[in-house]
Order: C-alpha cells, then sequence, then structure tokens
C-alpha cells in the first residue's frame, strides 16, 4: 500500500512538473523564467550540499565555480575569441561555437579543477578559517573576471561577454519557440525542461552518493574528523574529491546560466551569490536533499515575490525606500524568523533529529 501511494505521489508530482510551464505561459514568460533560475540555483546548491552537508566543510567561495563554467562557454560559444586572438580569427572567423556536448563536459571538468586547486591548500583549516580563505578565493576569481581584458582581452573586464549562442539539442534551437501541433512552447520552457532534467539527473547522482562508501565516509569527516582518520579514512582525498565534484555542479550550472542569459559579467558572480548558495543549504536542511530543494526553490523565488510587496511599501513612505534594499530587509527578516522557528532547517535530515532525541534520551536531558 504504502508503495502504491509513493509512486501515485511520483506521477502526480511529474505531471505538475511537466505541466508547469505550459500553465504559467500564459502570463509572460516572467514567471517561466523565475522557474528557470530557480532549478539553476537547485543545481548549485546541490553542488554545495556535498561540500558543507556532507563533507561539513564550509564555502563561501562556491560562486568561483558559477563563474568558471559560466566564462568557459560564453568563450567557446561567442565570438569573442575571434575577436581577442587572430590566430583563432584566422581558423574560425565567427569563433569556436562549440557544441553543447563537448563545452558542458569542459564546464564540468575545469570547475572540477579549480574545486581541486581550492581544496589543496586548505586541508588543514576548519571553521571559520576554512571559510575566510574560501571567500578569499571566489573574490580573487571575480577580480581576475573584472580584470583580465588587457594586455590580453580574454573576459572583456567588466563589460562581460555578449553574443552566446543558444542551446540546440537534437537539432531543436532553445532560444526559438517550438510549435507541436497546436501547442507553442516558448524558449524560456524549452530550458526549463532541460534544466528539470539536469535536477533530476542530479538528484540521483546525490543520493547515490550519500548512500555510497565514499557519501558515509564524507558524513563520518563532518561528525569528527579525528575519529574519521584514526578509522583509516583517508581523509585527505576524501576532502579534495568533495570539493571537485561539487565543483561540477556549479560548472555545469555556470555554462547553463551563460546559454540561458545569452550575457555574462563579473557582477553575476558577486560574493552575495555565494551567500545566497550557503543560506539556500543551511535554510533547507544541511546534508538533506529535499530541504537543499526546498531552500533553494524559496530563496531563489523569494526575491521576485517580494518585489511585489516592496513595491507598495516604497509608495507608502513617498519613495524614501529603495524597492530594493527593502526587498533584501524582509528576505533577512523571514530567514531570522525562519531559523528562530526552525534551527535546523525546514526539512532537516531525520537521521539527525533521530539521534539528537536518542542522545537527549540518554542523557536526560
Amino acid at each position: 500500500m504504502m508503495k502504491q501511494h509513493r509512486l501515485l505521489t511520483f506521477i502526480v508530482a511529474a505531471v505538475l512538473l511537466l505541466v508547469l510551464p505550459l500553465a504559467l505561459q500564459p502570463f509572460g514568460n516572467a514567471w517561466v523564467r523565475i522557474v528557470d533560475m530557480a532549478l539553476l540555483y537547485i543545481l548549485l546548491a546541490l553542488g554545495l550540499n556535498i561540500v558543507v552537508g556532507y563533507a561539513g566543510l564550509l564555502d563561501l567561495g562556491y560562486v568561483a565555480f558559477f563563474a568558471v563554467g559560466g566564462y568557459l562557454f560564453a568563450l567557446l560559444a561567442s565570438p569573442h575569441l575571434a575577436d581577442a586572438f587572430p590566430f583563432i580569427a584566422a581558423n574560425f572567423p565567427n569563433g569556436l561555437h562549440l557544441p553543447i556536448w563537448v563545452v558542458i563536459p569542459l564546464a564540468a571538468v575545469l570547475a572540477a579543477v579549480f574545486g581541486v586547486l581550492l581544496g589543496a591548500p586548505t586541508l588543514k583549516l576548519r571553521g571559520d578559517y576554512l571559510a575566510i580563505v574560501t571567500l578569499g578565493f571566489g573574490e580573487i576569481i571575480r577580480v581576475f573576471l573584472n580584470n583580465l581584458d588587457r594586455p590580453i582581452n580574454l573576459t572583456n573586464g567588466p563589460k562581460g561577454i555578449s553574443q552566446i549562442d543558444g542551446i540546440t539539442l537534437f537539432g531543436v534551437k532553445m532560444s526559438r519557440a517550438l510549435e507541436i501541433g497546436p501547442v507553442t512552447i516558448n524558449s524560456v520552457s524549452l530550458y526549463y525542461y532541460l534544466f528539470l532534467a539536469l535536477v533530476v539527473v542530479s538528484v540521483i547522482i546525490c543520493h547515490r552518493l550519500e548512500q555510497s562508501r565514499i557519501g558515509r565516509a564524507w558524513m563520518a569527516i563532518r561528525e569528527d574528523e579525528t575519529a574519521a582518520k584514526a578509522m583509516g579514512i583517508n581523509t585527505r582525498n576524501l576532502k579534495l574529491l568533495a570539493f571537485g565534484m561539487g565543483a561540477t555542479f556549479g560548472g555545469v550550472s555556470g555554462a547553463m546560466f551563460a546559454a540561458f542569459q545569452g550575457f555574462v559579467s563579473p557582477e553575476s558572480f558577486s560574493l552575495m551569490e555565494s551567500v545566497m548558495i550557503v543560506a539556500m543549504v543551511v535554510l533547507g536542511g544541511i546534508g538533506h536533499l529535499p530541504g537543499v530543494i526546498l531552500g533553494a526553490l524559496l530563496l531563489s523565488a523569494l526575491p521576485e515575490v517580494l518585489r511585489h510587496v516592496a513595491g507598495p511599501l516604497q509608495a507608502m513612505t513617498d519613495g524614501r525606500l529603495d524597492s530594493a534594499i527593502l526587498r533584501q530587509l524582509l528576505i533577512a527578516l523571514a530567514m531570522i524568523a525562519i531559523m528562530l522557528v526552525r534551527p535546523r532547517g525546514l526539512w532537516p535530515a531525520p537521521e539527525h533529529g533521530q539521534s539528537l532525541s536518542k542522545v537527549d534520551r540518554q542523557g536526560g536531558v
């Protein structure tokens, strides 16, 4: 009976997810675009959850991998390299414009390399010190992106890179609407289905990792690194693996973001983005996949919902308050209220709660 109930719930959820963009299309592409960006943030949160939730390594520079994937896609799928390098222009006058099947694996591999480069110097750091170093790494990447427009124009500096190709998948150009009989699927809806497929694959990968020996070793390191090392766990290699594995999700998400937006600039990869991704993991429930997804959905969609609240409040104060600042204030107040009521997250891992209650009973608390 329980299996039938789960199967029915799964089928209903799948149908709702498939119909969602088609139901939102009549109200304008803006609503579908919000859902698209929410799916990208879910990808980012799932990747960071590997580092923070499973391995217990606080990473405040995760947006750097997002930037690496975005800029790699921008360079390989736009005319920018042909404009910056004469030898590329001689062979590829319009730029490289590599297919998605080549760019996405490259983005994942390059982000993983950057993840290992970040993890290697931080192996002996913990807590606040690790957070400060990773924060600095994220800022270093952003500063490089902002200044690598001379002497060789690699990133085009603060102007960013435009004219980025949209994704073409199985002959379908996602930058254009697709007509299937009487149904018209807009470009943003096509991207929705691609992002949804990536999220589903990522959830399966994360779930398998969590149940594997590697995942259990990560959790042992998270609970007590000294005890894990005494049990024969190679904490060094597993930490590097966590950084590299988590970074791949950021690289793929960044590549999708560049294709979806058609433009990237350093402003899209600020420190606040890293803070928001960490907040998604913490708010939803560290180490618990449904909680992480819920946190990412709330914090990515909440600013857009509060936009409709901040506008009237700004009008009530005769424009004395900036609507963007007011929106951030409302988000912060909502997060504080939620964390006071649910200190372990909106949807924490049940095992964690059970272990705490067991300790309380044994200790007589």
